[in-house]
Order: structure tokens, then C-alpha cells, then sequence
């Protein structure tokens, strides 16, 4: 059975010396992508591509199209990509001149189903070497792949090769057209950062990234002393105006249907919380966005739950309701199992809600207190204080309850968001600190500087000062 491979989630919280900034966010909605087609051929031989990336979509949990990474030739034959497969959640690096004619068919063994974290891939390509199976070299956060798998049929009923032939010119890194999360007319969901394209050298995963000295974690490292080479491009995603702008030198990438929010600071070394698609048997949501926009069923009266979550510290997060007014907010505790129909986040015994009614309920009974209705176009802030064993509600910054707020009986927590209408489909976005819309109010940090809010994470709390964080790995490692 292949292995079902965890993102390196950890990375974020191990000790580094380098930080990255930023990342993009690739949203299937908007048809976003980046494309270049290279001014001059380079190494059609050697080359090594190196990139961390986040899925937002598996196989079973909503992906209709590959994650096209790198590719060119969207429809039509010669064609090479490499991608995340939607059929079987396994990345792949291939050259197919025709469809009998596939020159190698290179793919990862382990499945890629881990939507929480990031992972970091590297695929070096040297046919000149002597030995076929050192011409394509995989490697997985920092450990080279030995366990590989290739295409099991083709045109010519034989199976495709594995590895190219010795001295195969690829057609990758030539002057075709060359795409990122486009082919054809398919887009995808995922997030991408520190891409790297090396033009004319094989480089193992150390020139890109280390192990963390203390907790053995895969991290990157700063890779702007490398040698890029010709058509060689290092996308660091830190110019929100122009994402495709080369950090190396002059090999930019065009950017295509994006905005500035499309940036964001959800990295490899600082990995931020998103709604958690693979909690979604009962609720059946529709999820987007990189996972920060959820539409419910309007069938199941149910929620949906955050990939991360906490039993100690200070956490918040925003909530902008859409379409309906129908929605119900608030968290978890434990890990959701029994979440079905009719069982919404108030009526459980481990479960806090705040309704579109201003009704907050915990195991299915009024909590009490004085808390506004809320509509489409309202944003909500949900802060949960662990340290102290109490939850709070605002309503567009406005700290309800008299700022008085609700007992949890200790445990551990997750965010979640729902409806609660059996007829009506409630539209969220969910903001941990990420968000998919531009804020009205000026972006708001929390005390780490982590983040970007509507309103503050900041409140007076039964008389109390209290700073609430973003949900995030530098700040779980901190007060987690």
C-alpha cells in the first residue's frame, strides 16, 4: 500500500535564522496563474526545481484538476508537467512528445493527502548520467525518494519509462510557453513559496534546506546565493503588485488574475490555520479559497472545523458572513466525530455557538447574556481564551455581552463555523489571519506583528486587558 505522506507541518515552529515572508495563494475561482515563456533555450539536460506548497484539495475531498506546478503545452501534444495528479493525490514530473511517445513518467509513490501543512518538494533532472535512476532524483521534505512509481499504461500498452533515456533533451526549459496552476482551462487550489528553478545543475534538497539542529525538522534555508543559470528564477511571491517578479534577476513570470490579496504570509516557516476539508463527511460544505471560504449544504444542519487546534494561550479569529442568515460560529472541543445532521455547534455537549439570532447556545440549551443578531456583511471575531477558560463574541468590533464572557470546561479547542438552516446555504470566510477579501478597516496585526485583521485581536475581557493571537505556528509555539 503506498504511504499516505504528512505535510511538514512541524517546520514552522523550528527554531531558523531564516524567515520567509510570503507566499501565494493559487485560487481556482479566480483562474489564476503565472506563465513565461523563456527568451532564450536553456538546459534542456540538467535542471533542478525546488517547492514548498500547501494543498487545499485531495482526491476525495473536492480536487477536479492537477495542481499544475510547471508545465507548457496546455492541450495538445508535445506536453510536459509536473503536477499533483488529482486521480491519485501523487506528484509527477513527465515529458510526453505524443501519446505513444511518453520519455519519462517520473511519480512519487506516497500520497499527498495531508491539506494542514506544508511540504517541501525537490525534482533534479541530469540525463547525462550513466545510471537511470540518478537522472530523476525526488525528494521529499529533505529525503530523497527511492520508492518510485511510474505510469502503469499508455497508447502503446506497454507502460511508460520511468526514467529518460541517457542524453534525452526534455522539452522542458525550452521556448515553449511554460505555465504555473493552468492547463487548458483548468485551475486549482493550493498555496505556493520559495519557488526555485535551477537552469543547468542537478542540486541535491540541502542546497534548499536543512535539518533543524534541535527538532530534526526539514526547514528551508536562504537560497539567494545559488546559481540560477540561464533561464534560472527564485519566486519569493514578496511584491503583491507583480507575485510573478523574479527575486533573482530578470526572468519574470506574468501574472494573471490576481490581486494583492492573493499574497499571503501562510508560509513554510510560519504555517497558518485554515477550515479543514478532510472534517466534512456529514456537512458535505463546499470549500474555497485556500480553504478560507466555506459554503454549506443548506441540507445538514451542521459545521465545519480548523485544521489547528489549541488548549492553552489566547486565540482569534473573523468570520465575514455571506448570502445567508443563517450561520452559527464559535468552537469545538475535542476532535469531531459524532457531527451530523440537525447536531450544530450549539446543541453538543462539547460545543459553543453564536447564532445569526444573537441566541448563544453550549449542549443545546441558551447560555444567556445580551449578544446582537447579525446578517450578510457582518464580521464576527470569536476569541477563545484557554488560559483562562473563557469565550468571547464581537460583532463587527464590538465586544458583546458587556465584554462579560462565556465559561469552557478545559480541554482542547478547534474554531468552527456553520449554518442553521436545513433549506438555506450559509456563506463564510474565515479569517486566522489570511484573509481572501481586502479588509475595510486598516490591516491588523496581533501583538507578534502575525496576521491581518478587520478588527482587534485586542479586548477587555471581565475588566481584564487581553491580547488574543492569530492561530499560527510561530504563536502556538510560543503560548501554545
Amino acid at each position: 500500500m503506498p504511504l499516505i505522506l504528512p505535510g511538514n507541518v512541524g517546520s514552522a515552529t523550528a527554531a531558523t535564522g531564516f524567515n520567509v515572508d510570503n507566499s501565494a495563494r493559487f485560487t481556482k475561482a479566480s483562474s489564476d496563474y503565472l506563465n513565461r515563456t523563456h527568451g532564450a533555450s536553456g538546459s534542456t539536460r540538467k535542471m533542478t526545481i525546488s517547492f514548498w506548497i500547501k494543498k487545499s484539495v485531495s482526491k476525495d475531498h473536492g480536487q477536479a484538476d492537477g495542481m499544475m506546478i510547471l508545465g507548457g503545452q496546455q492541450d495538445s501534444y508535445p506536453g510536459f508537467h509536473l503536477t499533483f495528479l488529482s486521480s491519485t493525490d501523487v506528484v509527477i514530473f513527465r515529458d510526453a512528445r505524443a501519446a505513444n511517445d511518453v520519455k519519462f513518467d517520473v511519480r512519487s509513490d506516497a500520497k499527498f493527502r495531508d491539506l494542514s501543512a506544508w511540504s517541501h518538494i525537490v525534482y533534479a533532472l541530469d540525463t547525462t548520467q550513466g545510471t537511470a535512476s540518478n537522472r530523476i532524483k525526488l525528494y521529499i521534505n529533505g529525503t530523497q525518494i527511492s520508492d518510485l512509481a511510474g505510469s502503469t499504461a499508455s497508447g502503446g500498452g506497454s507502460g511508460d519509462p520511468l526514467y529518460p533515456d541517457e542524453n534525452l533533451d526534455t522539452i522542458f526549459n525550452g521556448n515553449e510557453a511554460h505555465f504555473i496552476n493552468k492547463y487548458a482551462s483548468n485551475y486549482e487550489d493550493f498555496y505556493l513559496s520559495e519557488y526555485c528553478f535551477i537552469d543547468g545543475l542537478q542540486l541535491a534538497a540541502d542546497q534548499f534546506g536543512e535539518f533543524d539542529s534541535d527538532s530534526g525538522i526539514w526547514k528551508p534555508i536562504d537560497v539567494s546565493g545559488l546559481t540560477f543559470g540561464t533561464n534560472g528564477f527564485y519566486l519569493d511571491f514578496k511584491d503583491s503588485s507583480a507575485l510573478g517578479n523574479d527575486a533573482n534577476g530578470s526572468n519574470n513570470w506574468t501574472s494573471n488574475n490576481f490581486a494583492a490579496i492573493n499574497q499571503t504570509t501562510d508560509t513554510c516557516t510560519n504555517n497558518f490555520a485554515t477550515m479543514n476539508p478532510l472534517d466534512n463527511y456529514f456537512a458535505g460544505s463546499t470549500f474555497s479559497e485556500g480553504n478560507c471560504k466555506i459554503v454549506t449544504t443548506g441540507g445538514n444542519i451542521t459545521y465545519n472545523t480548523s485544521t489547528m487546534g489549541f488548549s492553552s494561550g489566547k486565540w482569534y479569529m473573523e468570520v465575514k458572513l455571506g448570502s445567508s442568515s443563517g450561520e452559527v460560529l464559535g468552537v469545538i472541543r475535542g476532535v469531531s466525530t459524532g457531527n451530523n445532521n440537525d447536531n450544530k455547534i450549539g446543541n453538543r455537549s462539547d460545543g459553543f455557538g453564536y447564532d445569526y439570532r444573537g441566541l448563544v447556545e453550549g449542549n443545546g440549551a441558551d447560555l444567556g447574556g445580551t449578544f446582537a443578531a447579525f446578517d450578510s456583511g457582518d464580521v464576527i471575531g470569536v476569541y477563545a481564551d484557554l488560559d483562562n477558560n473563557e469565550l468571547y463574541f464581537s460583532k463587527n468590533g464590538t465586544l458583546q455581552n458587556s465584554g462579560t464572557g462565556l465559561t469552557l470546561p478545559a480541554g482542547t479547542y478547534f474554531f468552527a463555523v456553520g449554518d442553521n438552516h436545513g433549506s438555506n446555504a450559509a456563506t463564510l470566510e474565515v479569517n486566522f489571519g489570511n484573509p481572501i477579501s481586502a479588509l475595510d478597516n486598516t490591516a491588523i496585526t496581533d501583538d507578534n506583528g502575525h496576521g491581518a485583521f478587520e478588527y482587534s485581536p485586542n479586548i477587555t475581557g471581565d475588566s481584564v486587558a487581553k491580547k488574543f493571537y492569530a492561530l499560527c505556528t510561530k504563536n502556538l509555539a510560543e503560548y501554545g
